[in-house]
């Protein structure tokens, strides 16, 4: 009941955020291939137990620029169990650095953390 998310700031909405790890396809490469590629490069670890959830048309603004993207939303867990046990995970990926920490699905839907993509989390509590 906790996805592990990328912690984010946005100065112009003074809005602190959470969002789901990921990043760009490569050609050729099939989305779940590609969430296995992204997960492996930041975590340097496999998912287990991969499953597709639903695909996520996201339109936002992020710092006064709006955006647009398609998400390919999954559900796995990762076969390193050790990273289940740390608060925060520092994450460099092709140079751009993050930290990433485990929100509580249970407090997103509550209201108490906000994890992008918007979308009805209450749907993977406890389906594993």
């Amino acid at each position: 009941n906790r996805v592990l998310a990328g912690h984010g700031h946005d100065d112009m909405k003074n809005e602190d955020f959470y969002r789901v790890l990921g990043g760009n396809m490569e050609f050729g490469e099939t989305s779940k291939e590609g969430v296995r590629r992204e997960i492996r490069e930041e975590l340097n670890t496999e998912i287990e137990g991969l499953k597709f959830l639903d695909v996520v048309e996201n339109t936002f603004v992020y710092k006064g620029k709006p955006g647009h993207e398609i998400i390919f939303l999954f559900q796995g867990a990762l076969a390193d169990k050790e990273i289940y046990k740390q608060a925060k995970i520092h994450i460099i990926d092709e140079g751009y650095e993050f930290d990433a920490e485990w929100v509580s699905l249970k407090d997103v839907l509550a209201g108490t953390a906000r994890l992008y993509p918007e979308y009805d989390y209450s749907k993977v509590l406890n389906k594993r």
